[in-house]
């Protein structure tokens, strides 16, 4: 999740694309966003590859060529990182699969970084363990290395978490939090995300009308997780403003992120204090801050920056990924009618199969996810082809090679019953997505609760209208404004909805 303030312009304008290529992935070594934005000015164009193939130009010395036509040109490379790159990316990572597929090129914060496109060699890099996830092995210039991270976390301590550390570190703190995403966990959760889910939705129904992601996919996971940390209820809405602030990608004044990410550090370390002086006589507590405080006091040599730290990835990297898969996800059926049309009549018949499917499908074909969290060569490898000097960061394309025509069968198609479907939109490897199983069912959750409530739910406005959060690693939907025939709120003998 370390994201990057190398970024394309918010408010990237959303275009009508063709359903081969519309737009439609908790963290893959998951996931934020949250930088500053780039200038304008600063957004290159993507060079071709230096061994493509260009059209001969004949000398005066020359034999002359007869009977054999000159090789055709390839066609022009892509610009990258524009306002219409970023409403539609797949185009362009089309063409470097096919041209340049582990490409090097510099990013809008003037950082060089090599794209890796195509499924097997993403799958590759993902697993290979001379790819580091510690910046400290970034050997750009030092102004450089301050670039390729969340605005505010080296300042604020908080660099010690799950996307900034290699094995044995990142083994140790993994295992402290996997307890709390076990199979188990997530399932006795399954009945606060519901009540969640409807009393969200119950702000809204009667109305008619909603934007999906400010009313509905931005709080829904915000308040999910701190459950989950055991943030006290009355300091929720103080993290959802500071989460609000990461995720404005140039809406909100200037170091606004990093001022958000310090208010986020100073809370959580007060909050780690209290719960270390609750413990013990008032009894432990079932969260997670208050897990990682046992682990440190017995012995797990947890330091109050690491637990910090690990509060503060788990929170940023699982709430903006949940927006946005549910943000696309719910887009993309809006795009593809005759694809909700079979999931309604499957919710309807009391079926979960099409549901369980169709979430993976989504986190292909339009993810939330678009790019896996900074990785630098430890030493000079190949890849792709390619010759990665040591330190070099890589970047792993998770968009273009979960749309890879080598990997996946008409993969620009929607295909909610799609059952080949080993996507790398939670990663792969040690860094696989740890909050994987909570976000799944989070998505699950909105989406069949938003389609069996929100009768006739269509997109108010054009797509044209829409606008894209401008981000070098996340990819999502700024608003969604919908309609929908009005409802009403549940009541306390309503059943609440179910999956």
């Amino acid at each position: 999740m370390n994201a990057s303030p190398a970024e394309p312009p918010a408010d990237a304008s959303s275009s009508s694309p063709s359903p081969a290529t519309s737009s439609a992935p908790a963290p893959a070594d998951a996931p934020s966003s949250a930088s500053e934005p780039a200038p304008a000015a600063a957004h290159p164009r993507a060079s071709a590859p230096a061994d493509a193939p260009v059209c001969p130009h004949a000398s005066a010395d020359a034999p002359a060529q007869t009977g054999a036509a000159p090789a055709p040109a390839p066609p022009p490379a892509p610009e990258l990182f524009t306002w219409e790159f970023a409403t539609d990316p797949y185009p362009a990572y089309a063409w470097l699969r096919e041209h340049s597929p582990v490409h090097r090129t510099t990013l809008p914060s003037g950082v060089d970084a090599w794209l890796v496109t195509r499924y097997a060699d993403a799958k590759q890099a993902l697993a290979d363990s001379r790819l580091s996830k510690n910046p400290a092995h970034h050997a750009g210039p030092a102004h450089a290395k301050g670039k390729t991270g969340i605005p505010g976390e080296r300042k604020a301590e908080l660099m010690t978490h799950l996307l900034n550390i290699d094995p044995p570190d990142h083994t140790r703190l993994r295992r402290l939090v996997s307890k709390a995403f076990t199979p188990r966990r997530v399932a006795e959760f399954a009945p606060r995300v519901q009540e969640l889910t409807d009393r969200l939705i119950d702000d809204f129904i009667e109305e008619g009308k909603a934007d999906l992601i400010h009313d509905f996919a931005f709080p829904l996971p915000i308040y999910a997780i701190c459950d989950l940390l055991g943030v006290p209820r009355e300091d929720q809405d103080d993290f959802r403003d500071w989460a609000g602030m990461m995720i404005r990608h140039g809406g909100g004044p200037r170091g606004g992120v990093a001022r958000s990410v310090k208010k986020m550090r100073g809370y959580l370390a007060e909050l780690i204090h209290r719960k270390r002086e609750g413990l013990g006589d008032e009894g432990d507590g079932d969260d997670l801050i208050s897990g990682l405080i046992r682990a440190s006091d017995h012995g797990e040599h947890l330091t109050e920056n690491e637990a910090a730290a690990m509060a503060f990835i788990l929170l940023f990297a699982g709430f903006e990924t949940t927006v946005n898969l549910i943000g696309n996800g719910t887009y993309a059926l809006l795009r593809h009618p005759e694809q909700r049309a079979l999931l309604e009549r499957s919710l309807d018949a009391g079926e979960s199969g099409l549901l369980a499917t169709g979430i993976e499908e989504l986190l292909r074909y339009d993810g939330p996810v678009e790019l896996a969290t900074w990785r630098y060569a430890t030493e000079a490898l190949t890849l792709g082809g390619q010759e990665v000097a040591e330190g070099d960061p890589v970047l792993v394309v998770l968009a273009a090679a979960d749309r890879d025509p080598e990997r996946f069968e008409d993969p620009d198609r929607l295909d909610l019953a799609r059952s080949d479907n080993q996507h790398l939109g939670y990663g792969h490897g040690v860094h696989y997505c740890l909050g994987a199983p909570l976000a799944r069912l989070e998505g699950q959750a909105a989406l069949a609760t938003l389609l069996k409530r929100l009768p006739e739910l269509r997109l108010a406005g054009e797509p044209t209208d829409l606008r894209w959060r401008g981000g070098l690693i996340m990819r999502g939907l700024r608003t969604l404004p919908v309609e929908f025939e009005p409802g009403r709120r549940l009541g306390e003998g309503d059943a609440a909805s179910t999956l």
